[in-house]
């Protein structure tokens, strides 16, 4: 990651391990899981890649056989085999989810708020 993107970055992101799969239109890819934040995900490039950049995409990380965290996302970058994603919509349930993920691996309270409040403002 370079200085410019560490700069802008306010959002802390979790490594997390968990079955993910991304979808656009007909095509399935189970991915791989890097790491998520309130903002977004990033996940290894899946091979072959058949992804268009124009068009949304729908994530599904499963954190439990019954929790998920779905989201609508649009690609932010491709570089150096992985993707980034940047969430443009989340349902209320999955963000309860996410938020309680986050804030179980932050294990600081204020810094949660601040995100959280860095993410009304954008």
């Amino acid at each position: 990651m370079t200085e410019h993107h560490a700069e802008r970055r306010r959002f802390k992101r979790i490594a997390f391990d968990a079955q993910t799969e991304l979808r656009q239109g007909t095509h399935r890819w189970p991915v791989k899981l890097v790491d998520l934040s309130l903002k977004g995900l990033l996940i290894e490039k899946p091979e072959p890649w058949l992804g268009d950049s124009t068009r949304p995409f729908n994530v599904d990380v499963k954190l439990s056989p019954e929790h998920d965290v779905v989201m609508e996302v649009e690609l932010a970058h491709d570089d150096q085999g992985q993707l980034g994603f940047r969430c443009t919509h989340i349902g209320l349930e999955s963000a309860t989810h996410l938020r309680r993920l986050i804030e179980l691996n932050l294990g600081d309270p204020d810094e949660l708020n601040r995100e959280l409040g860095a993410l009304l403002e954008v």
